[in-house]
């Protein structure tokens, strides 16, 4: 993990047919924000292209949201989520 990661969240589900991932929010996350999601097999970085909440695009999550990602690889529910700076 990056030194200057800060944990934002945490998967909760996957749709894989979708290639989107559940992240339940511990701090904002916006459209461009690099994520590095770690988990049991899991561990790559990308760059939040959309956001959706309620299956519409937002612009930046908050705390306490659960907001669906697309995710360029599989995440399993628990895998942690780290903004990376």
């Amino acid at each position: 993990m990056a030194d200057k990661a800060k944990k934002i969240g945490s998967i909760t589900h996957y749709y894989s047919k979708l290639g989107v991932g559940i992240i339940k929010l511990d701090n904002k996350l916006k459209v461009g924000d690099k994520v590095r999601i770690e988990g049991n097999s899991s561990d790559f970085e990308q760059t939040v292209s959309q956001i959706q909440f309620d299956h519409e695009d937002i612009d930046s999550g908050k705390k306490g949201q659960e907001v669906g990602i697309k995710v360029k690889n599989k995440v399993r529910e628990g895998d942690k989520v780290f903004l990376v700076e």
